[in-house]
């Protein structure tokens, strides 16, 4: 209300001309224009007040938004990290595994002495014997691969292999090494758009060992071992126990420095598993092989074949024969022409067009009770018309490797091989016509840090003593192979050593 309002009011009550009532009133209005101030003071109070409260809530529901986002980021975050964790240990990542295995051999006389698997004239046709207590070299393969699964379900692989071997006992072993890329290729698998019988296939190129290689490992030879550059599927699925694989391998014959006389080996193989059993087909063909010629310009081998076919059947057996637990492979091999190397598929370019090779390989690793455990091995191969017209190469090993547990770290291994072989050659490369008998016997003490039994368990160290003896008439096999060689002669032969093998 304003003042002239009051006044009138006032005036109208109280009446006027009374010197009085004007001070009366002139009180009135001052404190009513006080209260009026104080009422709009007030006013600006809470209206100040109201502003405060209103800034505060929406200050408040900025806090509660900003938490909330931190938390779902948080949480976001926590998941990626799991997910990349996840990855990592399972199914991405980096991976490093390895081979390796060094040894110290010497003879009874603590000189040099002659061994490894191939250590009988019969090696050079794939003839291997026992290789416990009997390998003098360091060998090693680093492999270092990177797996991930994409978004998509779809996985890659890489993988890279460094090897090398060595026989001399030196710490820099520079000049004479033999260090070398076995293998560098790249896989892809579970590809979306892949249905029907590619549905799991995996697709793979570059330089490798085929994926399904498999070996004797007491005898170190390969039972069949397919290598080289080139392409291919895996596991193209026809049934529920029946798949296959086709692969293109690429070889070469000759000296790479002559790239106009180098001969190329192309391998074609259709390896098919149905269950327990293996059929393995591949073709090839070396255009202009026999027509090579070496680094001096001489023809190296002018009736070299320059087409091959090899056919492998296998058992794989998840028993012992089905006799007991344990387990077993048997293979039958056969080969002509480029084919007629049936363990080393297509990698010896000085064959036949006519050469012939069969070969039979077995092997099985079974407990026997007791902390005893058995791997008997058999291998055998017939080779005929292989280098030159009327050859023959015929031998056949039998090997018996026995594990003793002592300890949960120590264990007693034993070895024993026989090995028969008629040699051949019709004069081929200046070597003899032979035959006769090899023996070897191997008694190794051999720590583990666990699995103490398990054949294919690594890492082992193994002192060990080996006797040798083979019949005379083989020493007479070739001039420049280890039997005759000065100080490895027949009559007997021990050697002694220990050595380090491992993988993971």
């Amino acid at each position: 209300m304003k003042k002239s309002t009051i006044a009138i009011t006032l005036s109208m009550l109280l009446g006027s001309g009374s010197a009085w009532a004007n001070s009366d009133i002139n009180s009135i209005e001052a404190r009513l224009a006080a209260m009026e101030q104080r009422l709009q003071a007030a006013e600006q109070r809470a209206n100040a007040a109201e502003s405060r409260a209103n800034a505060a809530e929406k200050q408040a529901q900025q806090m509660a938004q900003t938490q909330q986002q931190s938390q779902v980021a948080a949480t976001q975050v926590e998941q990626r990290t799991a997910k990349l964790e996840q990855k990592s240990t399972t199914e991405s990542g980096f991976e490093f595994h390895g081979y390796a295995r060094s040894g110290l051999l010497m003879n009874n006389s603590a000189t040099k002495t002659q061994g490894g698997p191939t250590v009988t004239p019969a090696g050079e046709t794939g003839g291997h014997v026992g290789r416990l207590g009997n390998e003098p070299d360091t060998y090693v393969e680093l492999n270092l691969e990177h797996k991930q699964t994409l978004s998509n379900g779809a996985t890659t692989r890489f993988k890279v292999m460094l090897a090398d071997g060595q026989r001399t006992y030196n710490d820099w072993t520079a000049a004479s090494s033999d260090l070398n890329l076995r293998q560098a290729f790249t896989e892809l698998g579970q590809l979306p758009t892949f249905t029907g019988a590619f549905k799991d296939a995996t697709v793979w190129a570059g330089k490798r060992f085929d994926r399904d290689n498999f070996d004797i490992h007491w005898i170190d030879s390969d039972v069949v071992f397919l290598a080289g550059t080139g392409a291919g599927i895996y596991d193209m699925k026809w049934g529920d126990d029946a798949r296959s694989n086709i692969s293109l391998y690429g070889r070469t014959f000759g000296d790479i420095e002559n790239n106009e006389n180098t001969a190329q080996n192309y391998i074609l193989s259709l390896n098919n598993y149905v269950g327990p059993l293996q059929l393995m087909v591949s073709g090839m063909r070396a255009k202009d092989n026999d027509d090579r010629l070496d680094l001096d310009g001489n023809k190296v081998k002018s009736d070299a074949a320059e087409t091959g076919v090899h056919a492998l059947v296998g058992l794989h057996n998840d028993s012992f024969y089905g006799l007991r637990e344990g387990s077993a492979k048997t293979a039958l091999l056969y080969g002509h022409g480029l084919g007629a190397e049936v363990k080393s598929i297509g990698s010896d370019g000085a064959l036949l067009s006519e050469a012939d090779t069969w070969r039979l390989a077995t092997y099985g690793i079974t407990p026997l009770g007791g902390g005893w455990h058995i791997a008997p091995a058999v291998m055998a191969q017939s080779s005929k018309d292989r280098y030159v017209k009327g050859d023959s190469y015929e031998w056949a090993t039998v090997n018996m490797r026995f594990i003793q547990e002592i300890t949960q770290n120590f264990e007693m291994q034993y070895e024993g091989t026989y090995q028969y072989m008629d040699l051949r050659p019709e004069g081929y490369n200046s070597r003899n016509a032979v035959s006769g008998n090899f023996y070897k016997l191997t008694v190794a003490p051999t720590l583990k840090a666990s699995d103490v039994g398990e054949f294919l368990k690594r890492p082992e160290i193994r002192l060990f003593a080996s006797w040798m003896d083979w019949d005379k008439r083989l020493d007479n096999y070739a001039s420049s192979d280890a039997f005759g060689s000065t100080g490895f002669q027949s009559g007997g032969e021990w050697n002694f050593g220990v050595q380090m093998e491992t993988w993971f």
